[in-house]
């Protein structure tokens, strides 16, 4: 073989080896996926993050709560009033930032708190690694995550 030969099968096997570099970065099956917190809060609600997926990114995320009744919690006006003049945040504007923050930055652990939402942030953290979970492992059956409770008891 030449030496112009080698060199181009030399390339060709570099680019191999490396393009094999890229199974680290997990699979996302296409479709829903759904973790939400496995009891309902002293409050009465239960959070829940929905993912979905196509060409392994995430393409819509929704984050929020739900009580037995099945309202949502961000459509709760007098909750949303009495929060955010105690924290300065309101689930309105925290699921929505939070959600958006995953769908721009495709990975939890790169999404910064928001002031006055924390609890919710750890939340919508553990919700949202378990359902990346799901999309990773193409399981379409709802995650139930622990969440503690806000105290951390």
């Amino acid at each position: 073989m030449t030496k112009k030969g080698n060199a181009v099968l030399g390339s060709l096997l570099l680019a191999m080896l490396l393009s094999g570099c890229q199974k680290d970065i997990p699979h996302l099956f296409d479709g829903y996926y759904t973790a939400e917190a496995d009891d309902f809060d002293e409050n009465g609600w239960k959070e829940f993050v929905t993912i979905y997926t196509n060409n392994n990114q995430i393409v819509t995320v929704e984050y929020n709560a739900i009580n037995a009744s099945g309202f949502i919690k961000s459509w709760d006006m007098e909750y949303m009033r009495l929060m955010n003049r105690i924290s300065g945040s309101y689930p309105n504007q925290y699921t929505r930032y939070y959600a958006v923050s995953l769908l721009n930055r495709q990975d939890p652990s790169k999404i910064d708190a928001i002031s006055g939402a924390t609890h919710s942030y750890y939340y919508f953290q553990s919700l949202a690694w378990a359902a990346i979970a799901k999309a990773r492992a193409g399981d379409k059956h709802v995650a139930l995550v622990a969440l503690p409770p806000p105290d951390g008891r």
